[in-house]
C-alpha cells in the first residue's frame, strides 16, 4: 500500500533533517508522527518514527551516563489541542496579557520587561475546541533566547504581537528579521527554496494596545510594511478583537471538527476530534485507537455536507466539519 505522504509530513521530515540537537530533532519526529498518515501503508514509517523517538528520549533521560541529571528543555511545548499557536514579541508587547485573558493559564502579568522567561502554554476556547497558545520570552534587536526557534518550528501558527502604543516599525522590524534569518516567514517571491517553504509558518500579526494607540498607528505600520500580512487590532483592556483573534487562528489551523457516535447511542456533541481539513473516516478511527481502526468495517454520517443523515459512508469518505460520524468494527 502507498504511504501517499503529505506536505505536512515532507515539511517535518525536512525539519527532522536540518535539526541541530536532539530536542530539536525529537520536535521534528513527534511532528512527523503527528501529520503523518495512519494506514496501513505508512505502518513501518510510523514504527521507525516511534524507535528513533524512544534512542533520542533515553539519551536525553541519561544524559549518556548512568546517574545523569535529567536534561529538560524548557523550550520544547509539547502540541495539546487542535492547534499550536507561538506568541513571538518585543518586551512588554502584551503577550501575557492575551495568555491570560484567554486561557487559565498562571500568567504573570507585569510593567517590567522580560518577566517570561521560558515558553508557557495555555489553552483557548472557541465554540467546543481547545486551541494551544504558547507566551514566549521576549526578544530584542540584539537578544533572543537559543531554544526559542525550536518552540517556533513546532508552530501550527506564528502570531507575531506588535504594541500600537510603542515604536511599531521597530518592532515589526525585530521580529522579521529574527524569524527571516530562521526561515520561519512565509518567504518573497524572490527568496524561495525548498528548505525555506518547508521551514515556513503560516504567520499573522496581532496588534495590541488599541485602546491607548494613537489614531491611524495601524494603518500606518500597514502600509510601510513589505510583507502581506494579515492583521488583527487588539486590547486585553476592553477585550476588543479577542474573539475574532480565536475565530481566525481556528480558520487557519483548516481542521474539521467530528463528533463521535457509538451505535444506539447519543453522539457526545461536548468534545469534538480535531483532524485536518481533507481527512477521512479512516483517519478518524485511526486517531482514535490504531488497532481499532484495523477492524473498521463501516461507518454512518450525520450533519454531512455532502450524504444524507443516517447514510452509511465508505472509509475513504472525506470528512466535513461538525459531521456527526458512527463507526462500526468487526
Amino acid at each position: 500500500m502507498p504511504a501517499n505522504l503529505t506536505p505536512d509530513y515532507k515539511k517535518a521530515e525536512d525539519w527532522y533533517r536540518s535539526a541541530a540537537t536532539e530536542e530539536e530533532k525529537l520536535a521534528a519526529l513527534e511532528e512527523m508522527l503527528r501529520v503523518i498518515p495512519k494506514h496501513k501503508g505508512t505502518e513501518s514509517l510510523q514504527a521507525d518514527i516511534k524507535r528513533k523517538m524512544s534512542k533520542i528520549k533515553a539519551s536525553l533521560e541519561s544524559g549518556g551516563k548512568k546517574g545523569a541529571v535529567k536534561h529538560v528543555d524548557v523550550f520544547h511545548i509539547p502540541r495539546s489541542g487542535a492547534g499550536q499557536i507561538v506568541l513571538i514579541g518585543m518586551p512588554n508587547t502584551g503577550k501575557s496579557s492575551i495568555l491570560a485573558e484567554l486561557t487559565n493559564a498562571q500568567v504573570h502579568v507585569a510593567d517590567y520587561p522580560f518577566t517570561t522567561e521560558k515558553p508557557l502554554p495555555g489553552m483557548m476556547k472557541f465554540e467546543d475546541v481547545q486551541i494551544q497558545l504558547v507566551d514566549t520570552p521576549p526578544i530584542t534587536a540584539d537578544f533572543a533566547p537559543s531554544g526559542l526557534v525550536n518552540t517556533l518550528r513546532s508552530a501550527d501558527i506564528i502570531a507575531i504581537i506588535i504594541d500600537l502604543s510603542g515604536d511599531v516599525l521597530e518592532q515589526m522590524e525585530v521580529c522579521t528579521t529574527y524569524l527571516d534569518s530562521h526561515k520561519l516567514l512565509p518567504p518573497l517571491d524572490d527568496e524561495k527554496d525548498a528548505e525555506w517553504v518547508h521551514l515556513a509558518r503560516p504567520t499573522l500579526v496581532v496588534a495590541t494596545k488599541s485602546d491607548i494607540a494613537p489614531p491611524g498607528t495601524l494603518d500606518t505600520l500597514k502600509e510601510l510594511t513589505s510583507r502581506p500580512f494579515e492583521y488583527i487590532e487588539i486590547s486585553t483592556k476592553t477585550a476588543a478583537g479577542l474573539d475574532m483573534f480565536a475565530r481566525r487562528c481556528f480558520e487557519i489551523l483548516d481542521v474539521v471538527r467530528i463528533y463521535a457516535k457509538k451505535p444506539g447511542k447519543e453522539p457526545d456533541m461536548k468534545e469534538p476530534f480535531t483532524l485536518p481539513r481533507g481527512s477521512t473516516v479512516l483517519d478518524l478511527a485511526y486517531h482514535i485507537h490504531r488497532q481499532l481502526a484495523e477492524t473498521l468495517k463501516s461507518a454512518r454520517a450525520w450533519h454531512s455536507a455532502t450524504v444524507h443523515d443516517g447514510q452509511s459512508v465508505p472509509r475513504d469518505h472525506e470528512l466535513t466539519d461538525k459531521e456527526i460520524i458512527e463507526l462500526h468494527f468487526g
